[in-house]
């Protein structure tokens, strides 16, 4: 089972309550509270599409710049020693930092 959905570039979440009997979720990754909730799964599904066309069209009609998640850049906080090893193993193979966390992580991410 997969608890998430995608729709315009967005990634909502989906949980269920058995005590109200809804589903419910949020856009993850972004600062605004976008939150929507259906008694069916195709429910859930169309408040969510509604919710994230509901935000867009508050930022146009706002003239903003709507947020948006999961751009490729992050920060990464760890020890000194770690940081300096990763360099040292990314220099001794060719490739750069960002390619060793990218390969790391990609490696996870297909393992999990």
């Amino acid at each position: 089972m997969n608890n998430t959905m995608e729709y315009k570039g967005y990634v909502g979440s989906v949980e269920f309550s058995e005590e109200d009997g809804l589903f419910y979720g949020k856009v993850m990754g972004i600062r605004a509270l976008i939150s929507y909730e259906g008694s069916t799964a195709a429910e859930l599904v169309n408040d969510f599409h509604g919710a994230v066309d509901d935000y867009l069209a508050l930022c146009e009609e706002n003239h903003t710049e709507p947020e948006r998640a999961y751009k490729g850049s992050f920060n990464v906080r760890i020890s000194p020693e770690l940081h300096k090893q990763a360099v040292i193993f990314a220099m001794a193979h060719n490739m750069s930092l960002n390619s060793l966390v990218e390969n790391s992580i990609e490696q996870a991410v297909h393992a999990g």
